[in-house]
């Protein structure tokens, strides 16, 4: 799966069938902080989940800490608990 960074409109996306799926970002003091998930219809949660999952994989790379401010978002960390250990300091779920 192919995901692109929108730099200018700071968001994330991906498609799914004709839909996008969104993620909105903002990178402060090295953190990256997920605070919109707009699935635009989409229902597929793998694709969402994977869609997630190459998002945190990037982050890590970059060496950037998370934290998730949309509910959605925080819903997958509860779910996948192997990524908790990228959230930034202070940060439980």
């Amino acid at each position: 799966m192919e995901f692109k960074n929108n730099e200018l409109l700071r968001q994330y996306e991906c498609k799914c069938g004709d839909n996008q799926i969104i993620i909105e970002y903002s990178i402060q003091e090295r953190k990256l902080f997920l605070t919109k998930l707009n699935t635009n219809g989409c229902e597929d949660e793998e694709l969402i989940n994977d869609f997630i999952k190459q998002i945190l994989n990037k982050a890590e790379e970059s060496k950037l800490r998370i934290v998730p401010v949309n509910s959605g978002i925080v819903g997958f960390f509860k779910k996948n608990p192997s990524y908790k250990e990228q959230l930034a300091t202070g940060i439980k779920i």
